[in-house]
């Protein structure tokens, strides 16, 4: 009997990664396990659409730093599509490339909880809604209560996750403290080389 090839699960990572940290890995890891994924693609943002500042390191830089972040990792792969795109990163249009590639995948798109209460601000939302599985971290009270009542093609990733970010990573650079451990030795190595988050943090 012939056996049937299952769907390909990949999911779909994006943000800024100004730099990327343990806690993305983490949170990749978690999505991993739990959705059964043979891909999870970390795709950094060119121009985040919801971020008043943009980015502090340039796009070459945070792309350079999240594969090194990811590397050694079967399961992990670095895209540069939006960073090729140029312009402002929209999800929908990351989604539509990622279709075209692997027309028959089930994709998933891995957000926190203060993202997702905003997705309907997002262009082409229902879109988005209609062709992903949202894999959802760290959910807010605004969450639970829109999750009280069945969602399709929502679920919540479980687990441990770190409460740290690329904001508070930054500013620990800026006033000379140690970031070791809170970033992947490479990406540490890769901070310190380019003297990177120097000036001012945001």
């Amino acid at each position: 009997m012939k056996r049937v090839a299952q769907a390909l699960r990949i999911a779909i990572f994006g943000g800024t990664f100004d730099p990327p940290h343990v806690g993305h890995l983490i949170i990749a890891e978690q999505a991993r396990e739990q959705l059964g994924l043979d891909r999870v693609i970390f795709i950094p943002a060119f121009v985040p659409p919801h971020k008043k500042h943009g980015a502090i390191a340039n796009p070459h830089e945070r792309l350079t730093m999240t594969r090194l972040a990811t590397k050694g990792s079967k399961a992990f792969v670095v895209s540069s599509m939006e960073v090729q795109r140029k312009g402002v990163s929209y999800t929908i249009d990351t989604v539509r490339e990622l279709q075209n590639q692997h027309p028959d995948a089930e994709i998933f798109l891995i957000m926190g909880g203060d993202n997702f209460k905003l997705i309907e601000t997002w262009k082409s939302s229902q879109e988005i809604l209609r062709n992903t599985t949202i894999a959802i971290y760290r959910r807010s009270d605004h969450v639970r209560k829109r999750l009280g009542n069945p969602h399709k093609g929502v679920v919540e990733l479980k687990g441990v996750f770190l409460d740290i970010s690329s904001t508070i990573i930054r500013q620990r650079v800026h006033r000379g403290e140690s970031i070791q451990y809170l970033v992947p030795s490479a990406v540490h190595s890769y901070i310190r080389a380019n003297k990177l988050y120097q000036s001012p943090a945001r």
